[in-house]
């Protein structure tokens, strides 16, 4: 087999493309992760107490520990992104090109595996865009030491703007969540940001529009209120990276995610999809591990089927 051909290419290296690494190796294929983030975006999670075998570890020790396994198990990760995946027909078997935008890489694989995560989704609200990097964030772990003693504003009213609004409350001087409908964290993290002293939450209002200078200043609200801010730290969901899954003609649902069976196929044989950026209606890190194992699996099967 030549350098840069492989069993399998796994696109994405966070808690399905790692785990589908060690699981592949396990199986003796040569294998190969694309991450563009290594870690994923687990490791702007600041605080994990719900993955088993770690009692509470911050995102980045996790997603630290899950790399460590992987190469441990001398698996090649490539800092690089991949731009396009095309499965190509040769003497009876199918394969897949898989080229890169960074380092200008092409290589060949006899299965992929799709672990391409999500990304942020936008408010859309007049001033996000304006004052994105100036106040605006998506990230309160990786931004919010910049509003040290400063007013910030958490919209959204998830589990992770629970998380991310804790985070604030022991930086900033104060932390107002802005929640659409009801507050629908956990009921152990609903309960821990209702008695932090210095997190306000109020419910049934919207995001009009975000304000600012140079800089952002304040957030007018639906109710014709406006709340002084220098962060609006925005949570509202995310969104499948699921451009490559076009490209492959991957059968998405109405959310744009990957519909995949029990054993992490898609609907093209030879490309199997794991975390979430598939249907999984419950989006965790541990689900994600075990869809990626899965993969692995099923990725070893396809080979020994059809390329022996």
């Amino acid at each position: 087999m030549e350098d840069n051909e492989f069993d399998v290419i796994i696109v994405g290296g966070g808690c399905a493309g790692y785990p589908a690494a060690v699981y592949s190796k396990r199986f003796n294929l040569k294998t190969l992760v694309i991450a563009k983030e290594r870690g994923g975006l687990i490791t702007t999670t600041h605080l994990v107490e719900n993955y088993p075998g770690f009692i509470s570890v911050t995102g980045q020790e996790l997603g630290d520990a899950l790399q460590a396994h992987v190469e441990a198990n001398n698996v090649p990760i490539s800092d690089d992104m991949v731009e396009s995946v095309e499965k190509i027909e040769e003497n009876g078997k199918s394969y897949f090109i898989v080229k890169t935008s960074f380092l200008k890489k092409e290589y060949k694989a006899k299965t992929v595996i799709l672990a391409t995560g999500t990304k942020h989704k936008h408010l859309g609200a007049p001033g996000e865009a304006e004052f994105n990097h100036k106040g605006v964030s998506y990230c309160a772990t990786c931004d919010g030491p910049f509003f040290r003693g400063k007013e910030a504003i958490i919209v959204g009213g998830s589990d992770s703007a629970a998380k991310e609004a804790m985070v604030l409350s022991s930086i900033c001087s104060k932390v107002t969540m802005l929640v659409r409908s009801t507050l629908k964290a956990e009921p152990i993290n609903s309960d821990r940001v209702r008695a932090i002293e210095n997190i306000e939450i109020l419910e049934g209002v919207q995001v009009k529009e975000i304000k600012g200078d140079k800089t952002v200043t304040s957030v007018e609200l639906d109710n014709g209120s406006e709340i002084p801010a220098s962060a609006v730290f925005i949570a509202i969901g995310m969104l499948p990276q699921n451009e490559l899954a076009k490209q492959l003609a991957l059968e998405l649902n109405g959310k744009g995610e990957v519909i995949i069976d029990r054993l992490s196929q898609t609907n093209v044989e030879g490309v199997y999809a794991a975390g979430d950026v598939t249907d999984s209606e419950w989006k965790q890190g541990i689900i994600g591990s075990a869809e990626g194992s899965v993969a692995a699996y099923s990725a070893f099967e396809h080979i020994q089927k059809y390329h022996q």
